[in-house]
């Protein structure tokens, strides 16, 4: 974590003695009479009439404050200027020009090639340090602000990373636990057990499904988050990602009273694409078109070629989805949710991992929706190269 300690009263002032200005004039004089007023004053000081040793002395001492005269020798004080903000760990540190140029080109100038102020000799110790004050204010308060972004980096990176051990560790007992209520089912429907207390197994069965891809979502997503999801291309027919889901949520499909198929016009495809994030995807949108449709309705799949992508396609009868509400679905920071026509609950995650994860490949999903009509959601992946 950075330490923002030394900046926090920044705002109304600031203690002279954190900050390094560095004066370069090549009157020894001049640079002396500088230094003797910053140093008064509290500022640490570097000083050289040599405007070639700046850059060196600069990376030395890291200052925080450069006042430059402009006429000088081997390099006037543009050049330097030029030269400082050209480089990029010394690019955002303010330059005050100190100089007896008084005519508005010379200002002008100065202004252009990155100087935050302009003061003209002679100048009043006073207006001098209070211009100096006035630049290194602005210092630590972007100091201050770039620390707590670091920081805030930190625990955000350390909230993802706890969030993906926590779902790596769940994802196998309820792995274990999904596999034998399944076994568990089967076995009381063969014994004729009772009808009420197999479909209270199915329905724990359902539960600990929609946990167990809840769980597959939070991991997926915290990997991506933290960078350490790597896309895995390859080249597949996309069928192979349809037809294994559609084993898994056909008889999902059917506990609701609802069909699930594959479109007469479906048009195979080879792409090239992680198969495991088009599973992910293909995977939500079944998972939410099943949530959102009502008895009776059917859910069907569909592919078509558009230019350079396969468009896989899963389409509902749902209840449909607002222009309003549209907006949010993609969004981290709306984290949009809602109950499924038979009280499902959702994490509002899986929608914003399909959309992370199609980009990701290459692609994009993209949603068309009518409110009581249904909705459409189309997975783009890029095409096999011929």
């Amino acid at each position: 974590m950075k330490n923002i300690e030394k900046y926090t009263h920044s705002f109304n002032d600031i203690d002279p003695a954190d900050f390094t200005v560095m004066a370069v004039d090549d009157v020894p004089a001049n640079v002396m009479l500088v230094n003797m007023m910053l140093t008064r004053a509290g500022f640490n000081v570097v000083k050289t009439t040599d405007p070639t040793e700046v850059m060196a002395l600069a990376k030395e001492h890291q200052p925080d404050l450069f006042l430059l005269d402009i006429l000088m020798p081997k390099m006037d004080g543009y050049q330097l200027a030029e030269q400082l903000k050209g480089d990029p760990e010394l690019a955002l540190v303010p330059i005050i020009f100190l100089t007896a140029y008084e005519d508005k080109e010379s200002m002008v100038r100065g202004f252009q090639v990155g100087a935050s102020d302009y003061l003209t000799k002679p100048f009043e110790p006073d207006i001098l340090l209070a211009r100096v004050r006035s630049q290194l204010k602005l210092v630590a308060s972007r100091n201050i602000i770039e620390a707590q972004n670091e920081n805030l980096k930190e625990i955000i990176y350390g909230r993802d990373k706890m969030y993906s051990v926590i779902a790596h560790d769940l994802r196998s007992p309820l792995g274990t636990i999904k596999m034998s209520l399944k076994a568990m089912e089967d076995m009381m429907r063969m014994m004729n057990v009772d009808e009420m207390i197999t479909e209270l197994v199915v329905e724990s069965g359902k539960q600990v499904g929609e946990l167990f891809s809840l769980l597959d979502n939070l991991l997926k997503w915290t990997k991506s988050m933290t960078g350490t999801l790597k896309v895995v291309k390859q080249e597949f027919e996309i069928s192979t990602v349809v037809t294994g889901m559609l084993d898994i949520y056909k008889s999902i499909a059917g506990q609701k009273g609802l069909s699930l198929r594959i479109d007469d016009n479906f048009v195979e495809s080879k792409v090239i694409a992680d198969v495991d994030m088009c599973n992910t995807v293909l995977r939500n949108l079944l998972s939410n078109a099943i949530k959102f449709s009502s008895e009776g309705k059917e859910v069907l799949i569909s592919c078509k070629v558009e230019g350079e992508f396969a468009v896989l396609g899963v389409h509902d009868q749902g209840c449909g989805i607002s222009e309003e509400d549209q907006a949010k679905l993609f969004k981290k920071e709306t984290h949009f949710s809602k109950y499924g026509t038979a009280r499902e609950e959702g994490s509002g995650l899986g929608l914003i991992l399909c959309k992370n994860f199609a980009e990701m490949i290459g692609g994009d999903l993209v949603l068309h929706s009518e409110v009581g009509k249904g909705s459409s959601f189309y997975l783009y992946v890029p095409l096999k190269a011929d």
